[in-house]
C-alpha cells in the first residue's frame, strides 16, 4: 500500500482483512485498492486496482491506512464474490455491530446499477446479525439450499416453567427442533477462564439434555458436512420436526426462506 499513489485506497477482500472480518475460502493473493476514476482498473500479481466512484464518507483510516468503510467493503465483497462468500462476511459485520441496515441501504443504493449489484442485495438481504460463526453462516445457506424452513437464530430454549434451560444455534420453534453446529470453537478458544476442553464438552452435554428434557428434537452437524454433503444433515433436521398445534388446532411450520 505505502508504494502506491495516495488515493490508492485499500478494498474489497484487503479492506475485509484490515477491518478484522472473518473470509471464508476467498483469495488472498492480491490487495485490492480502489481509486476514484472512472477508467483505469488493472489486475497484476500482486495488485488489483479497480476504478469507481468514492465517496468522501466511504473512506476510513485503520492504523494510519486509507480503506474503505464497512459497508462500502461488505458491498464491494459481496458484488464481486460467491453468495455463501459473501454471507459470511456480512454476519460477521452485522453480529459484531460494526454495520447496521441503514448504512448497508446506503452503500447499495450508491452501488445501483455497478457489476454484481444485484448479488450484492440478495446476500445483503439474506444476511443476519445472529450467525455466530463461519460456520454458522455457512449452515445458514445450506439450510437454505436444503429448502428447510428459515431458523430462529441463537433461540432460547425454555422449559414449562418458563425457566432458560438453553440457547441453541438454530431453532425452529413452531417444530418443536433445535439445530446444532459443532465447529470446535465451543471446546477450544471460546473456554471461560480456567475451563478445559473437557469440562467444555461436558458443560455442553449438560446442555443439550436440558433442551432434550423440554421435548425438542435436536439434530447436530459438523463443518464437513457442510457444502454438498448437507444433504444427510437436512434429512436429520427435518427427522426432528415436531410439528406443533396451535390453540386453533392447526400445525404450524414456520416461516420459509423467501
Amino acid at each position: 500500500v505505502q508504494a502506491l499513489a495516495g488515493e490508492a485506497v485499500v478494498s474489497h477482500t484487503s479492506a475485509a482483512v484490515v477491518h478484522g472480518l472473518p473470509l471464508w475460502n476467498t483469495p488472498l493473493g492480491r490487495v485490492h485498492v480502489t481509486r476514484d476514476r472512472v477508467t483505469g482498473g488493472r489486475r497484476g500479481r500482486i495488485v488489483h486496482v479497480h476504478s469507481a466512484p468514492l465517496h468522501p464518507d466511504e473512506i476510513v483510516l485503520v492504523d494510519g491506512v486509507a480503506v474503505t468503510s464497512v459497508a462500502r467493503t461488505l458491498v464491494d465483497v459481496a458484488r464481486t464474490a460467491p453468495f455463501e462468500q459473501a454471507v459470511v462476511v456480512v454476519d460477521a459485520a452485522l453480529a459484531r455491530g460494526v454495520v447496521d441496515g441503514p448504512a448497508l441501504a446506503e452503500a447499495l443504493l450508491r452501488a445501483t446499477g455497478w457489476r454484481g449489484a444485484p448479488a450484492a442485495r440478495r446476500a445483503v438481504a439474506f444476511a443476519e446479525p445472529g450467525a455466530a460463526s463461519v460456520g454458522e453462516s455457512r449452515s445458514r445457506v445450506a439450510i437454505m439450499r436444503a429448502g428447510l424452513p428459515r431458523p430462529v437464530l441463537q433461540w432460547e430454549v425454555r422449559n414449562g416453567s418458563g425457566h432458560l434451560v438453553g440457547r441453541s444455534d438454530f431453532g425452529w420453534p413452531a417444530l418443536g427442533a433445535v439445530g446444532e453446529f459443532d465447529g470446535g470453537v465451543k471446546y477450544g478458544r471460546l473456554l471461560r477462564p480456567g475451563q478445559s476442553p473437557g469440562e467444555a464438552a461436558f458443560a455442553e452435554k449438560a446442555r443439550e439434555d436440558r433442551i432434550r428434557a423440554t421435548d425438542l428434537g435436536v439434530a447436530r452437524w459438523v463443518w464437513d458436512e457442510l457444502g454438498p454433503a448437507f444433504a444427510p444433515v437436512a434429512a436429520r433436521i427435518r427427522a426432528q420436526f415436531r410439528y406443533a398445534r396451535t390453540p386453533s388446532g392447526a400445525h404450524t411450520h414456520g416461516g420459509h426462506y423467501a
